[in-house]
């Protein structure tokens, strides 16, 4: 059912859900999505298919997919949206020591996109903590790999001796990422990707991180909620800035996970401790 704007002096009523009857019919504006208060806040449309000029539109618009196996594609625009800035990055001086550990270990070190499809696939498989089941379902995985393929999706990854122990992947668009999901095998394995995935967007010119939903884990390392007018007006400057062309994670880059203004907390000082 097509959505319809109520004319001035109407009641206010709910927004409904649109149907997406084709690939060429467009995503509803995203003022329209399901409000707080609504069975499912955020909601914005539901159906067709996930392809890469539909995933295209999708997060131009600061809208995403998800859906559980046997649903239709359902596609979202959360009001308020979870965050990260990667200059507001929550460094636990736990986790700063870890990082710092890590670099200076042999046989330790972060990859990009040298195993995406295993990266999607563990995210897929890992249990999350109040979730039956995945939303990563075989349809999204497809859709995705083939966007990787198309240079819009990359993975962030930690190795050890070999070992691919954790990870996370996200869309790319001009100097905008949209995190999407990680996992971790061994302890802070995701976190160390995670601090790598900031210390790269410090590198590139990145400010913001999509987070999509809140979660409590997300907010301990410096997600925040903003309005999703205020979100949205960030994509499109991001949007209009060149896109980034090297993806490869230089261990020089682990220089840019302590701000400068953070006097004393340099990572050179743990890497000698």
């Amino acid at each position: 059912m097509p959505c319809v704007e109520p004319p001035p002096g109407s009641p206010i009523i709910e927004p409904m859900i649109r149907w997406l009857h084709g690939d060429h019919d467009p995503l509803p504006d995203t003022r329209l999505a399901l409000p707080l208060g609504s069975d499912a806040p955020g909601l914005l449309a539901a159906g067709g298919a996930l392809t890469p000029e539909r995933l295209t539109e999708a997060y131009a618009k600061g809208v995403f997919p998800w859906y559980s196996q046997g649903q239709p594609v359902l596609w979202w625009s959360p009001d308020p949206r979870m965050v990260l800035f990667v200059d507001e990055f929550k460094l636990a001086r736990s986790l700063r020591k870890t990082v710092a550990r890590f670099a200076r270990t042999p046989g330790c070190g972060v990859r990009i996109d040298s195993a995406f499809d295993r990266v999607i696939t563990a995210c897929a498989a890992t249990p999350r903590e109040g979730q039956d089941g995945t939303w990563i379902v075989p349809e999204m995985i497809d859709a995705y790999r083939q966007w990787h393929r198309l240079g819009m999706v990359h993975s962030f990854e930690t190795w050890i001796d070999g070992e691919l122990c954790g990870g996370l992947y996200g869309v790319s668009m001009g100097r905008m990422f949209y995190g999407e999901s990680m996992f971790s095998h061994r302890t802070d394995a995701s976190k160390i990707a995670l601090a790598a995935l900031v210390c790269f967007c410090r590198d590139k010119g990145v400010s913001m991180i999509d987070c999509q939903q809140r979660t409590g884990h997300l907010a301990s390392l410096g997600g925040r909620e903003i309005a999703r007018a205020e979100f949205e007006r960030r994509v499109t400057l991001a949007l209009g800035e060149p896109r980034i062309r090297e993806w490869t994670y230089h261990a020089s880059m682990w220089r840019r996970l302590v701000l400068p203004a953070a006097a004393g907390e340099s990572l050179a000082q743990d890497t000698t401790a």
